[in-house]
């Protein structure tokens, strides 16, 4: 069954009484993906093959073909909230690179018009219950991981950085453009994934000199437009939490905690809390499926106590709940974060 991340989430929190964060996904794909423009050709086929599902986008240009082919187990049961892995990327080279800068489209009128329109629909139907938070296309590195192999990204800003900068730079033009039109809408803050750039894969300095410039305007332009940011990272991210401080974000999520993440929430509280809001550190996937109900109390109390000090902290879990998470398990967490919540 096709779950809908704004009214279904509107009928969960109706039902088991908590504050709303709608993630919706609806806009996370570029308008460049989905449909053709002048010079620029999309055609996206879906087949499956020996248990595997692949999704081959070509896009044609006056000056050649552009290819993305991603692949996932087809099973759909194994899938929800799952990314395909792409095996072919949309710039393999400089030469697809001078490509898509030539001929990718600007936001057409029809995108921002449905923007506007799924934003209006989205407050009316959250109403008191909450806010929408929808997904942009993602952070800068992110977007520009999903074109082109993260392992040549990296080794290009190190390499061959004259043509490492001139992609982040187009990334964050057409990047900054979508969100600025996701912001001119009734939607209050715009979500910006950032986990492809975790602390397992880069360094601080990395992160800072090569990857914190772009998203730092991102999160300037979404700002500036009189919306929130929320920067989602669910993996490591200890050594970087000071640089989502530099970014001048609102909000960092999922503050994970091994086996899942490296972060310690007293810590980061204690780092950062009083500069950036933070949200998560309720394990979904080892703790929350098994618990115990009195297990499920005691971590709640320990994180929520932790987290309520001196305010600028949500309590959510790490990321989306697994599939087999027993509802009981949901109840009591909500019933105990209420409680525990209190000042």
């Amino acid at each position: 069954e096709q779950i809908d991340r704004v009214m279904d989430a509107v009928e969960c929190a109706r039902i088991l009484g908590f504050d709303l964060l709608t993630r919706d996904r609806k806009f996370e794909v570029p308008h460049f993906m989905k449909k053709s423009f002048g010079n620029w050709d999309v055609n996206e086929k879906v087949k499956k093959d020996k248990g595997n599902l692949y999704r081959v986008t070509e896009i044609t240009t006056p000056d050649g073909i552009l290819k993305q082919v991603e692949t996932g187990p087809c099973e759909e049961r194994t899938v929800s909230g799952i990314h395909l892995s792409t095996v072919e990327y949309l710039i393999e080279n400089e030469r697809d690179f001078e490509i898509f800068n030539k001929f990718v489209p600007r936001i057409d009128s029809e995108t921002i018009s449905e923007m506007k329109e799924w934003a209006a629909f989205s407050r009316e139907l959250i109403g008191e219950l909450g806010i929408s938070a929808p997904w942009g296309w993602g952070g800068v590195f992110n977007q520009a991981a999903t074109y082109r192999n993260v392992q040549e990204l990296l080794m290009d800003a190190y390499l061959n950085q004259e043509f490492y900068q001139a992609y982040m730079e187009k990334m964050t033009e057409l990047i900054v453009e979508s969100n600025n039109a996701l912001a001119d809408t009734d939607f209050k803050c715009i979500g910006i994934q950032g986990n492809i750039a975790n602390a397992g894969m880069v360094g601080a300095d990395f992160f800072d000199k090569y990857i914190l410039p772009y998203e730092k305007e991102l999160a300037k332009a979404i700002q500036d437009a009189g919306k929130f940011t929320l920067y989602h990272n669910c993996g490591k991210a200890r050594v970087l939490q000071e640089s989502y401080v530099k970014m001048g974000l609102d909000m960092w999520e999922t503050v994970a905690a091994p086996p899942q993440g490296d972060n310690d929430l007293k810590e980061a509280k204690e780092l950062i809390g009083d500069s950036i809001t933070l949200s998560g550190n309720l394990d979904q996937v080892s703790f929350l499926k098994k618990a115990a109900l009195e297990e499920i109390k005691e971590e709640v109390t320990r994180i929520m106590h932790i987290g309520k000090q001196g305010g600028r902290y949500i309590f959510a879990a790490s990321d989306f709940l697994e599939k087999g998470t027993p509802l009981e398990n949901v109840k009591k967490v909500i019933e105990v974060a209420k409680r525990e919540g209190r000042y």
